[in-house]
């Protein structure tokens, strides 16, 4: 059955549905010979006569009534899967997959995916959230599609773009004596909350105290943001995040 010809199946059910070799012929805009041509080749492929003089009109075989049966669903569901194949192609439909730190998952990535689906409503997106280790292994790994992440990344494998700047900036609960200038060794001597150990938002922070001489031990380390920024509200301590 491999390499069935749609048009020969086609032309074999446009002579069934009028009857006659010429009705079929003028039909498809081809020559009666063209079409009984293309009638016996399929019946050769199939194995068996397909089309039955009866009088003047040409009628299916009990062959051709069961290949009837099935023809309009084989056409179908060839157009079917080239119609899912060219969406495919271009890219607006499919699993895509999307690892990304929380901080990002939760401020940034709404607006994006909202745009996202209205464009490409058959796109199905899944986002995990991790570090930037966990998503940078994930990338390589073929776990994930597209990684969101905290620079500095680098990989052979991977193509990286820096898609924006984000400062880091000091919150503080209110009433809170600061400095005018807000130095790592100034903040060293207040209670400090930063992001969890082992992603770049840590590492930036504890870089920047570094820099400046300051030897900081957090007064806690939370792996979200949202709930540090909790924290300080309720005079926990202040804190250094991406802005």
């Amino acid at each position: 059955m491999w390499g069935l010809n749609l048009d020969h199946l086609r032309t074999f059910a446009m002579v069934v549905e009028h009857g006659s070799f010429s009705a079929a012929a003028e039909r498809l805009n081809l020559s009666q010979p063209a079409v009984s041509l293309r009638v016996r080749q399929l019946e050769r492929r199939l194995g068996a006569p397909l089309v039955e003089r009866v009088g003047r009109r040409a009628r299916p075989t009990a062959a051709g009534r069961e290949l009837l049966a099935h023809a309009g669903g084989i056409e179908a569901a060839v157009f079917s899967a080239i119609e899912a194949v060219a969406r495919h192609a271009t890219g607006a439909m499919g699993p895509v997959r999307l690892g990304t730190g929380a901080t990002a998952c939760i401020f940034l990535l709404p607006p994006v995916l909202r745009r996202l689906r209205q464009r490409h409503p058959g796109l199905e997106i899944t986002v995990s959230t991790g570090n930037t280790a966990d998503i940078v292994r994930a990338v390589h790994d073929n776990l994930v599609d597209l990684g969101l992440v905290t620079m500095p990344v680098s990989g052979r494998m991977l193509d990286v773009r820096p898609i924006f700047d984000d400062e880091f900036v000091l919150i503080a609960p209110r009433g809170m004596d600061l400095p005018r200038r807000i130095t790592p060794a100034a903040l060293a001597q207040r209670p400090v909350l930063l992001y969890e150990p082992g992603g770049n938002t840590r590492r930036l922070a504890d870089a920047w105290f570094a820099r400046g001489g300051a030897a900081l031990r957090p007064v806690m380390s939370l792996g979200s943001v949202e709930a540090i920024k909790e924290l300080v509200a309720a005079g926990l301590g202040c804190a250094v995040l991406p802005g």
